[in-house]
C-alpha cells in the first residue's frame, strides 16, 4: 500500500528520476524528446518544492508517484501527475489527484492539461470530472488538451 505525503526537497531527485521514466511513453507516443517534464533540471525541481505544493505517493520506501499545483486566486493549477510506469493502474493516480485537489479546499476550478493522443490520461480527467475546454497547437507533433472541472467551495464557504 501507498502513502501519500507533501514531498520536500530532498526528494527531488527520486522525483525528477521518476519523472522522466513517467514521461518516456509521452516522448515516444509524440516522438518528442525535448517536452518539459523531460528537460526539466533538478534545480528546477527542489525551486518548484519550495514554493508549490507537492506531494508524493510512497510505496516500500520509494516514490512510486507525484503530483504538484498552485493555487492563483480560486484557480488551482495542477501539473505533473505521474506514476510509475510498473505501477500505473492500481489506483496511484487518482489518490494523487483527489489528494492534490482536497490540498485547495477553496479552489472553484481546477485546470490541468495532457497531450491530445494520451487518451488514458484524458479518461482518468473526465472520470474525475473534468471536461476539455480547449486544445493549443505546442509543436508540430504536439497539441495540449486543457481541461477543467468547477468545485463547489464558494458554495461550502458562503
Amino acid at each position: 500500500m501507498y502513502n501519500i505525503s507533501p514531498a520536500i526537497t530532498s526528494d527531488a531527485g527520486a522525483i525528477l528520476s521518476l519523472q522522466k521514466r513517467a514521461y518516456e511513453s509521452e516522448a515516444r507516443l509524440y516522438n518528442d524528446w525535448s517536452i518539459p517534464p523531460l528537460v526539466q533540471t533538478l534545480d528546477s525541481l527542489v525551486e518548484e518544492i519550495k514554493a508549490i505544493t507537492v506531494l508524493k505517493a510512497v510505496e516500500g520506501g520509494g516514490i512510486v508517484g507525484s503530483v504538484r499545483a498552485k493555487l492563483d486566486g480560486t484557480n488551482c493549477f495542477i501539473g505533473r501527475l505521474i506514476v510509475e510506469p510498473a505501477h500505473q493502474g492500481h489506483g496511484i493516480g487518482t489518490a494523487l489527484l483527489q489528494a492534490i485537489e482536497g490540498s485547495f479546499p477553496n479552489a472553484t476550478r481546477f485546470e490541468l492539461f495532457t497531450g491530445s493522443r494520451s487518451e488514458g490520461n484524458i479518461r482518468l480527467y473526465q472520470r474525475h470530472g473534468y471536461a476539455v475546454v480547449r486544445t493549443e497547437q505546442l509543436s508540430e507533433q504536439v497539441s495540449l488538451v486543457f481541461m477543467h472541472k468547477r468545485t463547489h467551495a464558494l458554495r461550502r464557504s458562503g
